[in-house]
């Protein structure tokens, strides 16, 4: 993962070094700042390679940005982007179509070969992520794709998907264990963006794979969000995913784990991570916490998974974990 900040750079050449290394050089888009907010001007940023893919999360104060057509010829990139929002929003312009605004939260997609400007809306500045696929690397291939203006998604059902994989491929980036694949992340969220904006049929088999991708995603966030409900039962998920019990059922039939399977996992890691958090902390507290109905389940569960009672596992100490 590459990291910048404009720390790293004298305060008075801070926007200077921005504008032209990093706004221009990097991302091929113009960046402008009046000249007397300059010498406050922050901005950081990192940039992780990911399934053929590129991510970016970008925090910065205010400024403007626009890619104009000299940019794009300057630099071409032939790329489907996909945002989201993390900031207070931003205003979009200067496109064929309407200006628009991206609250907090929000998604928006585009061809990087179009023109568009773009400013924050609040005083906060800049906070977004951005995953920018290569057109070349996309299993599907469809001219309509480089006519992709900047637009926020409308259908609101795909929001949660898109959240859900978006996390995933930032837990990926960050390194940390999990059964997320980055290139089908990726896949899964360049698709998305195409059926939102109708060049993708959700029946296709490129649709239907994002949107068990994406699903499969949301349910295990949805797992770990109610991990401490002792009832938490397919049903219950289904009915938060808008898909019926049996469909839950194939969406983890193509991991390696069953839906009750990966719910007894996530609720033994959290109570070794309790453990090692809160030594002190009663082991029947945390079997608790965690959703185990009784605490005899619990110690059979977690012996048979690493052959150990939880008490023998907290005494070997951190150096033993």
């Amino acid at each position: 993962m590459y990291r910048w900040c404009t720390d790293e750079v004298e305060p008075h050449d801070r926007f200077d070094f921005w504008r032209e290394v990093r706004s221009k050089g990097l991302f091929g888009v113009t960046a402008e700042l009046e000249r007397e907010r300059r010498a406050d001007f922050f901005g950081e940023f990192s940039l992780r390679q990911l399934g053929g893919a590129g991510l970016v999360e970008l925090k910065a104060s205010h400024y403007s940005v626009e890619r104009s057509m000299t940019d794009i010829a300057d630099a071409p990139s032939d790329s489907i982007c996909v945002y989201q929002q993390l900031g207070s929003g931003g205003w979009f312009g200067g496109m064929r179509s309407s200006d628009f605004t991206i609250a907090n939260g929000s998604f928006a997609t585009s061809h990087t070969d179009l023109p568009y400007r773009t400013t924050p809306l609040g005083a906060g500045g800049f906070h977004l992520r951005i995953l920018k696929v290569p057109v070349s690397s996309l299993s599907t291939q469809d001219n309509r794709m480089r006519e992709l203006a900047p637009r926020t998604f409308d259908d609101s059902t795909l929001a949660p998907l898109l959240g859900a994989c978006f996390a995933d491929l930032g837990e990926v980036a960050a390194g940390d264990d999990g059964p997320a694949d980055a290139a089908s992340l990726v896949q899964a969220l360049a698709h998305l963006a195409l059926i939102e904006r109708g060049i993708l049929r959700p029946g296709s088999r490129l649709g239907q794979a994002a949107l068990r991708t994406a699903r499969l995603s949301q349910a295990r966030r949805l797992i770990a969000r109610h991990l401490q409900d002792p009832n938490l039962a397919p049903t219950v998920v289904a009915d938060l995913l808008g898909i019926s019990v049996r469909h839950l059922h194939i969406l983890f039939e193509s991991t390696a784990k069953s839906f009750s399977q990966t719910v007894t996992e996530e609720r033994l890691n959290q109570s070794r991570h309790l453990m090692r958090e809160a030594p002190d902390r009663l082991i029947a507290d945390i079997a608790t916490s965690c959703g185990f109905d009784s605490l005899a389940t619990y110690y059979r569960a977690f012996n048979a998974a690493y052959g150990m009672a939880p008490g023998d596992f907290r005494a070997q100490g951190p150096q033993g974990r």
